[in-house]
């Protein structure tokens, strides 16, 4: 095998038909200015023919699911291994995606609670708690044992409940079961003959049970009893019930997971699916897994300086004064005493309230003109966006009554995604939720703290294995302060990115091309040491380890670096230099080693733009995720600064709480604001624009040119040519977008694509 990656030719974007050699098995950094060709060498060069190659060294089936990368414009790369890029695009922007899903630790903690989970009783108590007592099932024998301890001379019936709350007439029933020698069955509480059996209402719910065995209790009767239970509990699908005719008491038992004082709250067998928001048996019903839902927002529903008539009521302020859903409110203000010609913030508290959520059942003469009225309730306006949005099969419809709607988390499962009687089910005391709620370095302490007995510890060793060492490897990754429950579209793309190369050590893949795209972007200097050891762990395991980086610290312990430039664009393109950081430090052609040798510095100005006092934004008693009740002042008309370690709370101060609550504020933007009590100043901005690192270009034809709208003003430049205005074209003859200007052999791509 060859000791080297040998690339002869590279003409890819920018680069200058270059020819490079790189040591196999090291660790290789790829560093120069932005967009001197760094990423056109490694990820459109080197990382594309590797992938290219491995993919076309599958068959042709499999190679249909994979796509297939476009060669690149290389003359031959040598001694090239299969190749995995670990770059920030592609972060997962499915709202269902976790940390814990996306590094498969989800998957493993599913495993464990389903094979040594301990079910607690799911059953909500009047204080609003649960009963929470610890269910086992009941074997058939235990069953008998609590049977016969009843006092003797009891009457009983012994019944096999067969229906529990269901609608349907059942006239099946009779004929079924009276073939298999039952005589009595038991409907809504009363007993009949089965050939006596009532005609029921199907649109009703009905409990039916059969009379399996009617007896006295005797010490002597411990055969029957068993024969009976037994019987019942095959026919209702392990549950029996035992009726005292004297009392009327009925106790229910159960062979599946259910409490002794609440045989009705039953937890379904433990399997990981049920463990699984993505899922229908574990899934919150409400939110369907999401742990948040779209909800109306009172503070969108009205324009509080106009009034109604004038259309203060936003979504339907496209509604004439003669519609007949304003006829219905001048019905509801005459009998409530208030105006629609008074403006929505003159109105009483109550009036507004009955406005929006309505006044149930109460009915109003809604008057249609020419003698003619009408008699409606009035729903309320938030119940009735609620249900349009809910029954409408209009797109159009849907997004126009989200405009009034924000993301709030799920009242029903409190954002934990999951069904009650999945978060019933424990480890240690903690819930599946528990555990996602803490992060990764609490969460390693709990797993190494966990106990288990020698049979639990046969089932459950390899799992906590796995966990522990995905653990282990984003802790080694400076990720230590992610929680385990955090929306994976919420991450950076530094942090997504360290994410999946935590799972590619995991997974222990050796004489791989790992090419990663800036790694330590996002990262405090103090983790910068602990990021360097992974990718170090990585190349020992006997890889290449190809970075794209722009940090010292980075460069400086790198077994190979390669110096792209020397400028930018059409300047750049070239190997400037290639060697060990040491040899690049002394190439005084390289302006990455001027600075590693410390020829160059980039110095600290000497003056800085004043600060004006008065103008500044304060958030005060900032409380979301770990941020512990704090005021910060953001003074205006400069550049802020907001630093810390990883984790430290930069970006939950920032985006979720500043950005959050201006994009609110000032463009009525549908983002729900972090914890916090008020942010004062406001009144000094008029607009809050977010800069993330999300791609721009949503189409291929997209170019800088079109995002910025440069290309607009290019396009009615060339319209106002002479040469143009003879011709009759206009801005649209010179888009590559529309028919006429562009070319129509490749639909204005530039490229055409060949069935091969």
């Amino acid at each position: 095998m060859s000791d080297s990656i040998k690339i002869t030719g590279a003409r890819q974007n920018n680069l200058k038909n270059v020819s490079l050699e790189i040591p196999r098995d090291r660790f290789v950094v790829v560093t120069g200015l932005s967009g001197s060709g760094k990423s056109s060498l490694v990820f459109d060069t080197i990382y594309a023919e590797g992938q290219r190659r491995y993919v076309e060294s599958l068959s042709s089936y499999a190679r249909q699911f994979l796509g297939i990368m476009d060669k690149p414009d290389v003359d031959s790369i040598d001694g090239l291994s299969p190749a995995i890029s670990i770059d920030q695009k592609s972060t997962s922007r499915n709202p269902r995606s976790t940390v814990a899903t996306v590094t498969e630790i989800y998957d493993y903690l599913r495993l464990l609670f389903a094979r040594v989970g301990v079910p607690h009783c799911p059953a909500p108590l009047p204080d609003g708690k649960h009963c929470g007592k610890p269910v086992q099932r009941r074997t058939a024998q235990s069953i008998i044992d609590e049977i016969m301890k009843l006092p003797e001379g009891a009457k009983l019936m012994i019944l096999a409940p067969i229906v529990s709350r269901k609608k349907g007439e059942f006239q099946y029933i009779p004929e079924q079961y009276m073939r298999s020698g039952f005589a009595r069955a038991r409907v809504d509480g009363v007993v009949y003959a089965l050939d006596e059996f009532p005609e029921l209402q199907k649109s009703y719910k009905h409990d039916i049970e059969l009379v399996v065995d009617r007896l006295v209790m005797r010490p002597d009767m411990i055969s029957r009893v068993s024969q009976s239970v037994e019987q019942s509990l095959e026919l209702a699908g392990g549950i029996v019930q035992v009726l005292d005719a004297d009392s009327s008491k009925i106790l229910t038992y159960s062979q599946r997971y259910a409490c002794v004082d609440h045989p009705g709250e039953e937890i379904p067998e433990l399997e990981p699916r049920l463990f699984s928001f993505n899922a229908p048996q574990g899934a919150c019903p409400v939110c369907t897994g999401l742990g948040t839902r779209m909800e109306i927002d009172p503070s969108l529903v009205f324009n509080k300086n106009l009034t109604i008539a004038e259309g203060a009521i936003r979504p339907f302020n496209r509604f004439s004064v003669d519609a007949w859903y304003m006829k219905r409110l001048e019905a509801v203000a005459a009998e409530h005493g208030f105006s629609l010609h008074v403006p929505v913030r003159e109105l009483s508290d109550d009036v507004r309230k009955l406005l929006m959520y309505g006044t149930g059942e109460q009915k109003y003469r809604v008057e249609l003109g020419n003698g003619r009225h009408y008699d409606s309730t009035f729903e309320g306006i938030i119940p009735n966006l609620e249900r349009r949005h809910r029954e409408t099969d209009s797109d159009f419809m849907r997004k126009d009554i989200e405009r009034f709607m924000r993301e709030r988390k799920c009242t029903a499962c409190k954002g934990t995604r999951l069904k009650p009687v999945v978060l019933a089910v424990t480890v240690s005391g903690l819930s599946i939720m528990d555990i996602c709620n803490l992060d990764v370095e609490n969460a390693l302490d709990v797993f190494s703290q966990l106990k288990f007995d020698d049979n639990e510890m046969k089932i459950v060793k390899l799992v906590v294995k796995e966990i522990n060492a995905r653990l282990g490897f984003m802790n080694n990754v400076g990720l230590n302060y992610l929680e385990l429950g955090r929306a994976a579209n919420t991450l950076s793309g530094g942090e997504a990115q360290r994410i999946r190369l935590a799972t590619q050590i995991g997974s222990g893949l050796q004489g791989v091309l790992y090419v990663l795209d800036e790694p330590s972007i996002g990262l405090h200097q103090r983790d910068n040491d602990r990021l360097i050891k992974t990718l170090k762990h990585l190349r020992d395991l006997g890889n290449t380890v190809l970075v794209v980086e722009h940090d010292e610290e980075t460069i400086a312990a790198a077994d190979f670096l390669v110096d792209v430039g020397p400028g930018a664009g059409v300047h750049g393109g070239e190997i400037v230099a290639a060697g060990t950081p040491a040899e690049v430090a002394q190439n005084p052609a390289s302006i990455t080693g001027r600075y590693l040798s410390g020829a160059e510095k980039i110095s600290v100005p000497k003056k800085r733009r004043a600060v004006e006092k008065d103008r500044k934004l304060v958030v005060r008693g900032a409380k979301e995720n770990n941020l512990k009740n704090i005021d910060v002042e953001f003074p205006l008309g400069v550049m802020t600064l907001v630093t810390g370690v990883s984790g430290s709370g930069k970006s939950t101060l920032v985006n979720d709480i500043v950005a959050n609550e201006l994009t609110a504020r000032l463009h009525r933007a549908q983002t729900v604001p972090g914890d916090h009590d008020r942010i004062d100043g406001v009144k000094q901005l008029d607009k809050a624009i977010v800069i993330d690192q999300s791609a721009i270009g949503r189409t291929p034809r997209s170019n800088p040119a079109t995002y910025t709208g440069v290309f607009t003003q290019i396009r009615e430049l060339f319209a106002n040519t002479p040469e143009a205005n003879i011709r009759g074209y206009k801005a649209g003859r010179f888009s590559f977008n529309v028919k006429g200007g562009r070319c129509e052999n490749c639909q204005g791509d530039g490229v055409i694509k060949i069935e091969m």
